[in-house]
């Protein structure tokens, strides 16, 4: 493991951060000030048998907090997820959510977290007009989250993507209490992540940040967070994939991550309109397929976002500040992560085309794209995604 003088830090915003390697071994004390005495741990099966989640429970069982664990997850997870795990929640006598693990794990958690104390489905809970108000607040139970992936910055996120099977579409569930009380952001817990995992992850931090730059409307403090986020992705991602033991790279992608689900309270576009229908319909990774879509949105936003990108590029130190000089950043990146270039390559087709472009146009995520959206111009940016087409 790479040595560095990454430092511990504790933030309040935008809830409260404990940053730094070797900071897991506080749960047993957060779960205590949180009033938590049965916690829930709650992750995905890939993790769940891993010594960190096995080790965090045992530190929690040796503090008097008897822990239970639910794993039914699935990638991109499902109603069914979320009804199964407020099952365990209910039979257990569980009085709090440790949400652990990728974007994954962490929505389901959070929703698990949100339903326990409800009687209504949890599309009633979409993030539409003022859906949350619906919800007992009251009934909402504490959740610590523990990020193992840097990328969707779900930890700082007051909203889950559940995907309801019966129309076979993503739906952003909200409400505020679904923000985490205490995030345990620790790079040791990412050091095991595969290299191309990483790049993914990463390029999933780097859409947030940079469609929260790109998003109108005026927000200064968000677009300030964005930029250093995408500085952090930049200085930062290659050599988290090149080493995976680079503590000082896992940590400032753990940043990075978070600074792009802070910054995107602002909005996103594109990229997310069209990233979650192609998930949902050919179940593939989010943070792989944002990174394909990227640069034939930013085209699509060229003339509307040429000035800012002229800013971001001085930002990050390009040569020749301008919206060319960021896209090229952008495509050379990809190259260097072995991202794949189309749509195609992950194995998306042709079949549910109309559908996708519906769901795309209608996803909360559109209202905020530089360029307005519909259905005939999210159909182009598809169908150059699909073959390749920059321009």
């Amino acid at each position: 493991m790479t040595t560095t003088s990454l430092p511990h830090a504790n933030w309040s915003y935008p809830t409260a951060m404990r940053f730094g390697a070797g900071r897991i071994a506080e749960l047993p004390a957060i779960c205590r000030e949180l009033g938590m005495t049965r916690p829930l741990l709650v992750t995905d099966p890939g993790l769940a048998d891993l010594p960190m989640v096995k080790d965090a429970i045992a530190a929690n069982e040796a503090a008097g907090l008897p822990t239970g664990l639910f794993r039914d997850i699935q990638p991109n997870p499902v109603g069914k997820n979320v009804e199964d795990g407020v099952a365990v929640m209910r039979e257990g006598g569980h009085d709090g959510v440790i949400a652990w693990g990728g974007g994954s794990g962490m929505d389901a958690a959070k929703a698990i977290a949100l339903m326990v104390g409800q009687d209504r489905p949890i599309w009633d809970f979409e993030d539409r007009e003022d859906w949350w108000t619906r919800a007992d607040a009251d009934a909402i139970p504490p959740i610590i989250a523990v990020p193992t992936t840097a990328g969707t910055g779900s930890e700082v996120g007051r909203a889950s993507v559940i995907t309801d099977k019966s129309d076979k579409t993503k739906k952003i569930i909200f409400h505020p209490k679904m923000l985490p009380a205490v995030v345990i952001s620790d790079p040791e817990l990412t050091v095991g992540l595969p290299a191309n995992i990483t790049a993914w992850t990463g390029m999933d931090a780097l859409a947030h940040n940079l469609e929260a730059y790109s998003a109108p409307g005026y927000h200064p403090m968000a677009d300030g967070i964005a930029l250093e986020g995408i500085r952090l992705v930049k200085d930062f991602l290659p050599r988290a994939v090149a080493d995976g033991g680079d503590l000082e790279a896992r940590g400032n992608m753990l940043v990075a991550a978070t600074m792009g689900a802070t910054s995107f309270q602002k909005g996103l576009g594109a990229i997310h309109s069209l990233s979650h229908p192609i998930g949902a319909l050919f179940h593939t990774h989010h943070g792989r397929t944002n990174a394909v879509v990227m640069p034939y949105v930013m085209v699509f936003n060229r003339d509307v976002v040429a000035d800012r990108y002229a800013a971001l590029a001085r930002y990050l130190g390009l040569p020749d500040p301008s919206f060319d000089a960021v896209l090229t950043w952008v495509l050379d990146l990809r190259n260097e992560l072995s991202i794949d270039h189309t749509l195609r390559d992950l194995g998306v087709d042709d079949s549910q085309t109309d559908d996708l472009i519906r769901q795309a146009a209608n996803d909360p995520t559109a209202g905020t794209n530089p360029v307005p959206l519909n259905q005939d111009n999210l159909a182009k940016v598809f169908r150059n995604a699909m073959d390749g087409t920059l321009g």
